[in-house]
């Protein structure tokens, strides 16, 4: 008998209108049919909670990324949970996908390759470098990217869900936790599709700067638990690329050429 977990899609949200129906859509022509969709909404003041009711997805109140995946949770009935963020896109055979390597590999607790929605070279090789620092980290200091999680309903139990008085990385240290339980990974077949907002937010030297200072702020003081620097969820204002970007995708373009 193919064993067919039921699967929970928990989705964070926040003011999420204009990306949120993508992901639902995608999820809505999954091959993979025993799951259902949950959306902890934060309070949002758009159409964010109408568009996902029409999809079907299950209301519960968000908060913080943290506490909306774990108020998610709470609602969820399934085997195994996947953590999304509103602002991705999945193939069809994502779900399908995710269960089969999941279960090969017996793990726990898992993230998947992100690829950006982009047609900037710079952009596509910023998501390799993070993608090899997350295989290289795996086994030893794993790094899990809040907008792509699967885990077990027991492992997640076990570690008590994530730490909802971090400022920031609560996906990290949740996936650095469960290694202590379990196995971890990451699903190279199913790859989720996600904006490059914050980058164009951010701009892409400066987000870099602040990843890098919050990798050393992890070593060697801990985990982040107050506001280090400015980091908002729910607001990606479209800017266009700085200099310093301009001149990086030029010669990422004409590398490409040669």
């Amino acid at each position: 008998m193919k064993y067919n977990p039921f699967v929970s899609i928990i989705i964070p949200a926040l003011n999420e209108e204009k990306y949120i129906s993508k992901l639902l859509g995608s999820l809505a022509k999954q091959t993979y049919k025993n799951f259902e969709t949950i959306v902890a909404d934060a309070g949002s003041t758009d159409k964010t909670v109408e568009i996902a009711r029409q999809f079907g997805a299950l209301i519960v109140k968000g908060g913080t990324p943290a506490r909306g995946r774990n108020n998610g949770a709470k609602s969820a009935k399934g085997d195994y949970f996947i953590f999304l963020d509103a602002d991705i896109v999945v193939d069809s055979d994502f779900i399908e996908k995710a269960v089969k390597e999941f279960d090969k590999n017996f793990f726990d607790a898992a993230t998947f390759v992100h690829e950006p929605i982009t047609s900037l070279r710079l952009d596509e090789l910023l998501f390799k470098i993070s993608t090899s620092l997350i295989l290289a980290s795996q086994r030893i200091y794993p790094h899990a990217p809040g907008s792509g999680i699967m885990c077990t309903k027991r492992i997640f139990y076990k570690i008590k869900g994530f730490n909802e008085k971090l400022y920031l990385c609560e996906d990290h240290d949740f996936v650095n936790r469960s290694i202590k339980w379990g196995s971890f990974g990451v699903l190279k077949n199913p790859k989720v599709k996600v904006s490059v907002r914050r980058l164009e937010k951010e701009g892409r030297v400066n987000l870099f700067k602040k990843y890098l200072l919050v990798e050393l702020y992890r070593v060697f003081k801990g985990e982040i638990d107050k506001n280090i620097f400015e980091y908002e969820f729910g607001k990606f204002d479209h800017k266009d690329l700085t200099k310093m970007e301009k001149i990086l995708e030029k010669i990422l373009k004409k590398i490409e050429k040669t």
